[in-house]
């Protein structure tokens, strides 16, 4: 089951998804955090922040939408209190950090330097306040300063994309030449739902991020369109993995792992029994190694039969 994300070997490709998972001491009751390719945490910044006023999260009928706003005690208070802790459950740790400016992201970046990480994914999806509070990852010149800044850290550096944008092929190209090592595909997507008793939104922040199996068919896409488009490029798939075919789609598409999120809510032992399906997927299609499904997609059928 062993794949490499870049220059990253995993034992097996299956993670928690940034965000779903707290920082993964959360779920250790329900799932042994070693047995996973890696635990990616909840996004960190330089700063202790509040996030979004409640409510934060509501079901959708295929899914869920959130506006948590990145709520978190800041990248160094987690390194103390946080950390330690995952560190004692013998997983492999990948931050995830975001920022309002590139020096935010190179602030958060370096408090993690000598952290042991195993990477660094650098959550790109969040407004710029000096691009006018449009998105770093809606402009390839931003999504490239973010990255190249968050660097500091001195592990590979895994840039998160949002699929809301018209050219997802360029902004996966910046991130790459600013010296992403790997791109996670995709974040949320925009959405929103209101109460038709009170017609107002049913989030505190109005509108927030829709995840979970409605977005899988957009995660597909996206992963197949910048693999077509730039090649053999390391990719982690995430959205809307909640079994072990779904993994199988997205790695065929492109992906060389996946991460687990939404369905993590409703179990949280979801990470697990994805990787155990993918497993039994494996040894009844005859796929002797995971690293095998990635590009299946893209192959002559010959080569994609399993």
């Amino acid at each position: 089951m062993t794949v490499r994300v870049g220059g990253v070997e995993l034992p097996n490709p299956v993670m928690t998804a940034s965000g779903t998972a707290g920082y993964g001491t959360e779920i250790g009751a329900y799932v042994d955090l070693a047995s996973l390719g890696a635990v990616v945490t909840k996004s960190l910044s330089p700063f202790e922040w509040a996030g979004n006023p409640a409510p934060r999260v509501v079901g959708t009928p295929a899914g869920m939408l959130n506006a948590v706003g990145l709520q978190n005690p800041g990248a160094g208070a987690w390194l103390d209190s946080e950390l330690p802790r995952l560190r004692r459950t013998g997983a492999r740790v990948v931050a995830s950090i975001w920022g309002r400016t590139v020096a935010d992201y190179a602030s958060a970046a370096a408090t993690l330097a000598g952290a042991g990480l195993t990477a660094l994914e650098a959550n790109v999806s969040c407004p710029n306040l000096e691009g006018r509070g449009q998105m770093f990852a809606c402009d390839a010149v931003a999504t490239a300063e973010a990255v190249s800044a968050s660097t500091a850290a001195g592990v590979p550096v895994w840039a998160k994309l949002t699929p809301n944008v018209t050219d997802l092929v360029e902004i996966a190209e910046a991130a790459l030449g600013a010296g992403a090592h790997a791109l996670t595909l995709i974040n949320t997507v925009f959405g929103m739902s209101i109460d038709p008793a009170t017609a107002q939104p049913t989030l505190g922040n109005g509108g927030g991020g829709l995840s979970g199996p409605a977005i899988r068919p957009v995660a597909v896409r996206a992963i197949y369109d910048v693999r077509a488009a730039l090649g053999d490029v390391p990719i982690v798939g995430v959205g809307g993995v909640a079994k072990g075919e779904h993994a199988v789609e997205l790695m065929a598409a492109g992906a060389c792992a996946v991460q687990v999120g939404t369905a993590s809510f409703w179990d949280p032992r979801a990470p697990s029994s994805v990787l155990n399906e993918l497993r039994r997927w494996c040894e009844r299609h005859g796929i002797g190694a995971a690293a095998e499904l990635t590009g299946r997609a893209h192959r002559s059928g010959d080569d994609r039969t399993p």
